[in-house]
């Protein structure tokens, strides 16, 4: 109630909406979704806008439906974390809350905690527990955001585009497990769903386990032992706005008892995607995989690398929206989220920009990309640079012992990226000069990751350092490592890209190991 109420405040004192707007409010299927989404009606009816109902639908849809609308909007979720944590996301109506709204935001909200705690218990509208006296229902449900939403894909893409191709949906408790069959029948699929479930289960697609793979695994062969082979099983994280796409390998390419489920992550389906959607210009965070570097660079399109976060990546996209060089500009996620910054044209009509994660997007473009080549989806992506990634995390890991790593290694100064070059030394990489002294903390920066990424982990020497966001060490022989804590929990992450798969796996298992892996090890020298 108080984050809401501050965070629309703010919207009115900017000028961004006006007393008695419309705000649309939304919730994905966690458990306590619904009673926080009454807490937010009673926020929004409070500080005197009116209320649009617009159900559990993906995150995307109703952000695209809110700027539709020129209207804020409130979704009720918690992403991938967990289902007893859960969370709020405000837009503005012009797209998502940014870094600079930041302290306007807080600003706010503090003053509403305020106001409300000095209230007396009579008068207050919350008993002894910090729950509503008197919980509001919520307004009837109006489904206009969803059904635009179905119209932004099904009248963009050829509606039979996808028509001779069987696609599984795994729709576990992900918010748009109904609307991507939809959308993918009206596109011309055969869908199959699997794993449909009442309970929450939250799907990082940043972390995709070997069991969750198993599980991919298991429906695919259960749909095919009743006559249902399928070429690609599709799915997305809670709120569905983060895609999980894989193919599915014929058993003839694969040794026997081999898992034929081919997992593609999120940084590398958003190479796919820019190509099918001929951009120009794109930005991606710091964490992507370099193949993005290198696919980009061969295809001459313009790239931005940014702070992890989709407020860093919608900044790079309003920065090059605004040096007018480029007309088709879109950025993503590792995570696989595609957002558009720009209104870009298809066979069937213009999609319009959505500087949010979107996790139809990356699902659809894969798909139609394969099938306009006449390709299985696993040789559309066989022709992507042979970099391969991975990225794990510790849960209910310190917040406060992340900072404190980070503390060690990462060095004062203005420095991001420095490059240690036997005949030079230490180079900073955006050629402005290094002084003595910061030259000094960069190399025992680099003496104290080396003694943790040692040559018995298979690791070479380090060659560049990168501190945009967390810690991206690159080794000489092309290994890659990065330390980075979440942004939104209590997690530490490792991402790593190597050029084999079975390396990229073994430095996330090398980082993640317990008691004494490389995370647990920088954890107990820092704090």
């Amino acid at each position: 109630y108080i984050n809401v109420k501050g965070a629309l405040r703010y919207l009115l004192g900017s000028g961004d909406i006006r007393a008695n707007s419309r705000v649309v409010v939304a919730g994905d299927l966690r458990p306590s979704t619904e009673r926080i989404m009454r807490a937010c009606v009673q926020a929004i009816v409070d500080l005197g806008c009116q209320v649009e109902n617009a159900g559990k639908i993906p995150t995307p849809a109703l952000i695209s439906h809110a700027i539709s609308k020129r209207s804020a909007g409130v979704m009720v979720t918690g992403s991938h974390i967990p289902f007893d944590r859960n969370g709020i996301k405000i837009n503005k109506s012009v797209g998502e809350v940014l870094k600079s709204d930041e302290a306007g935001v807080i600003r706010d909200v503090e003053r509403v905690r305020a106001e409300e705690y000095r209230r007396s218990a009579t008068a207050s509208a919350f008993d002894a527990f910090g729950m509503l006296k008197h919980v509001p229902d919520l307004p009837p449900l109006d489904g206009a955001a969803e059904e635009a939403y179905l119209r932004r894909y099904v009248e963009c893409f050829n509606r039979a585009g996808l028509s001779g191709l069987r696609v599984l949906v795994y729709q576990h408790s992900a918010v748009g497990r109904d609307l991507l069959p939809r959308i993918l029948r009206e596109l011309g699929a055969e869908v199959v769903t699997a794993g449909r479930s009442e309970t929450f289960i939250p799907i990082d697609t940043e972390n995709i386990t070997e069991e969750e793979l198993d599980r991919l695994e298991g429906f695919a062969r259960a749909a095919e032992a009743g006559g249902q082979s399928v070429s690609a099983i599709v799915s997305t994280d809670g709120d569905s706005d983060r895609p999980l796409v894989t193919a599915m390998l014929p058993a003839t390419v694969v040794a026997p008892g081999a898992r034929r489920v081919r997992f593609l992550p999120g940084d590398l389906l958003g190479v796919v995607v820019a190509e099918y959607l001929s951009a120009d210009a794109a930005a991606v965070p710091i964490s992507a995989n370099d193949a993005v570097e290198r696919r980009l660079g061969e295809r001459k399109i313009i790239l931005a690398k940014t702070k992890i976060g989709s407020p860093y990546v919608i900044a790079a996209l309003d920065d090059l929206r605004g040096a007018g060089k480029s007309q088709r500009i879109v950025g993503w996620e590792a995570n696989g989220g595609f957002l558009t910054g720009s209104d870009i044209k298809l066979n069937g009509g213009t999609l319009a920009a959505l500087p949010t994660r979107d996790a139809l997007l990356p699902i659809l473009a894969n798909l139609f990309a394969a099938a306009e080549q006449g390709l299985s989806l696993a040789a559309l992506w066989d022709r992507l640079p042979a970099r391969f990634g991975r990225a794990g995390l510790l849960d209910d890991f310190p917040v406060a012992a992340s900072q404190a790593i980070l503390a060690q290694l990462v060095p004062t100064g203005d420095a991001i990226e420095v490059a240690f070059d036997h005949a030079n030394g230490v180079v900073d990489c955006s050629g402005a000069p290094l002084g003595a002294l910061a030259a000094k903390d960069w190399q025992q920066c680099q003496a104290t990751l080396a003694s943790f990424f040692t040559p018995a982990l298979g690791f070479d020497d380090i060659a560049r350092i990168n501190v945009l966001d967390g810690v991206r060490i690159y080794f000489r022989n092309g290994d890659i490592a990065h330390i980075r804590p979440s942004g939104n929990a209590p997690q530490l992450r490792i991402y790593a890209v190597s050029d084999t798969q079975a390396r990229a796996d073994q430095i996330v298992e090398l980082s993640l190991r317990e008691p004494d892996g490389i995370l647990r090890r920088l954890e107990r020298a820092f704090t």
